[in-house]
């Protein structure tokens, strides 16, 4: 029989598992080599928070051009939250992340991102769920995560896979008032290699 106490640790695994897979240094250079018309070399890096940040597990994240890692294209924190049969993600802005960037591979100065810099984006949290040996997670249904882009008000269609080993997502964002996609990947997903873990900055 499956008590309180062991629900709640089996819980608390699913979320150490998710978190251990999500920390590292993730590139698409083998993706961007095989067609670089259409993808360019991206790094990824989702470095773990220290645990006072949010009082939970936390993560900065950068996404960057390979060729220029100073100067990060995306920035955000994200704090991982146990739903019982799901794993959800609530998504962070940074006010002045231009302060703080380079942080995803250096340490130091994710060190001094202070915790009242970061505002929620609201209905853009990812929902993850184990399957097999995968995560899979999305964007919270109701298509509310809203984003300005090119002109147009557009809602952020937004998928991933994480295995031990790789990640693969697919960003888009469609028209909110005729759903043609406007801006992301049209052709499919970007598929990154972990090349570095940071499991063991975990707290």
């Amino acid at each position: 029989m499956l008590t309180r106490e062991n629900h709640s640790a089996q819980n608390s695994n699913l979320l150490n598992e998710l978190a251990r897979l999500m920390a590292g240094d993730f590139s698409n250079r083998q993706q961007s080599d095989a067609d670089p018309k259409n993808y360019a070399h991206i790094r990824v890096f989702f470095r773990p928070l220290p645990w006072k940040f949010f009082s939970g597990i936390g993560f900065y994240s950068e996404q960057v051009y390979d060729y220029d890692l100073w100067s990060p294209y995306r920035q955000g924190a994200h704090l991982l939250v146990d739903k019982g049969d799901h794993i959800y993600i609530e998504n962070y802005s940074l006010k002045d992340a231009e302060n703080y960037a380079g942080s995803g591979h250096n340490r130091d100065i994710l060190l001094t991102i202070p915790p009242d810099c970061i505002q929620r984006r609201h209905n853009c949290s990812m929902v993850f769920r184990k399957e097999e040996n995968m995560f899979r997670g999305s964007v919270e249904p109701g298509n509310k995560c809203l984003i300005h882009r090119n002109g147009v008000d557009t809602y952020l269609v937004s998928s991933v896979e994480l295995t031990e080993t790789t990640w693969i997502s697919w960003d888009r964002g469609m028209n909110v008032e005729n759903h043609q996609h406007i801006w992301g990947s049209a052709i499919g997903p970007l598929k990154f290699t972990k090349r570095e873990s940071f499991a063991d900055e975990l707290p």
